[in-house]
């Protein structure tokens, strides 16, 4: 036997031992809960992938979500064209911050879960993975949207061309049991900067044409099929959700009356008249006055 086949022998060999020291992923057990975060962690021997079932859920349901009902009809609708196996968009939740893009999906989960809708949130940094997690579900009778929060790019970042080749870049076919719901607060998902307007190309009719740098970042957020844009709440807007979130807490009507002056002066501090902070203060005013309250997340 030559040396190079003997080498070759023990390199084989080496490599069947490796393997079984390299960690075992658990097939996912689907019936510990609706929703599931993906997991990623580097080990010595390579890359460790798995969904982590989430034991705690959001108890946040559609009726607790105000001044937003034309969003919340897209995306219920979608998600329940989804759910029914019809023809359904991945969407794209965009604009201001607090103002329900994320509490939407989750009341979306529960409005439907018990109807086979399954969520998995996937990380910006884990997204280079949406390949190994639509063949993990591809074939499972459940219905399944990869959740990605607060989703924005730099340049050259990995994830990127997953994403893009995800929703619609593949020569594979999408899959039919799984959806992309993504939120972010930048309408085409990457920094925007003056200099690539001096790239825009004029013809001589006067049409302007875009740089390619535009075209790019314009090239992902266009592959979603349905875009919802979300906007700051009005003042009144602001104070009827502080209402509703303190009567789910127990609060009287009296003690809503009172609380309104400090309802605002909450806001005001925080720069925002967003559904998150009434949200926080409706807690920090139970909290301190009602003394009861039920947790909601």
């Amino acid at each position: 036997m030559s040396d190079l086949n003997q080498l070759i022998q023990r390199a084989e060999r080496m490599l069947e031992r490796l393997e079984t020291l390299m960690p075992a992923v658990a097939p996912p057990d689907w019936s510990a809960s609706v929703a599931f975060r993906w997991r990623r962690r580097a080990t010595g021997l390579g890359v460790q992938s798995w969904l982590q079932p989430v034991r705690q859920l959001s108890s946040i349901r559609l009726a607790d979500l105000h001044h937003i009902d034309e969003q919340k009809d897209l995306i219920e609708r979608n998600t329940r064209q989804f759910v029914r196996g019809r023809p359904a968009n991945n969407v794209l939740l965009t604009g201001s911050r607090g103002t329900g893009k994320s509490s939407l999906i989750k009341a979306c989960l529960n409005e439907h879960s018990a109807r086979g809708l399954r969520l998995i949130e996937v990380d910006k940094d884990d997204l280079v993975d949406l390949p190994d997690i639509v063949e993990l579900v591809a074939g499972r009778r459940e219905r399944f949207i990869v959740f990605c929060d607060d989703l924005s790019f730099e340049e050259g970042e990995a994830g990127y061309k997953a994403l893009k080749v995800a929703l619609d870049g593949s020569v594979a076919a999408q899959s039919e049991n799984l959806l992309i719901y993504a939120t972010s607060n930048r309408r085409h998902l990457m920094p925007e900067y003056m200099a690539e307007n001096l790239d825009a190309k004029h013809q001589e009719d006067g049409e302007i044409h875009p740089g390619e740098r535009v075209e790019e970042k314009v090239s992902l957020s266009e592959r979603f099929g349905l875009w919802v844009a979300f906007y700051p709440f009005r003042q009144d807007d602001y104070l009827g959700i502080v209402a509703h979130w303190l009567a789910s807490f127990g609060c009287a009507p009296a003690e809503i009356d009172r609380a309104r002056a400090e309802a605002l002066r909450f806001a005001l501090e925080r720069g925002s008249r967003s559904g998150r902070v009434a949200w926080q203060f409706a807690r920090d005013w139970a909290g301190r006055h009602a003394g009861r309250g039920r947790k909601r997340a």
